[in-house]
């Protein structure tokens, strides 16, 4: 079995899954700098930092796609293997 598994290497999605979980990470801090007015009772941010706040979904989306390709081409290469 030890002959099958690949010693870190990286597959064609794993680089879309860490730029997706930075960006995911980016984008849960803002939100946890907009919403921190709420708690301390100061003036709230300007629309912008709610924009930025938009980028947890993305990043969610990226690694999501990544994972994705990761399967596709575990899935092909079964195939190539099969046949």
């Amino acid at each position: 079995m030890r002959d099958k598994t690949q010693a870190n290497s990286a597959g064609p999605g794993d680089g879309m899954v860490r730029t997706g979980a930075i960006v995911f990470f980016v984008g849960a801090v803002a939100t946890l700098v907009t919403v921190a007015p709420l708690f301390l009772g100061t003036d709230p941010f300007p629309s912008v930092a709610y924009a930025v706040c938009m980028l947890m979904g993305v990043g969610f989306l990226i690694a999501g796609i990544g994972v994705l390709r990761g399967i596709a081409s575990q899935r092909r290469q079964a195939r190539s293997s099969v046949t």
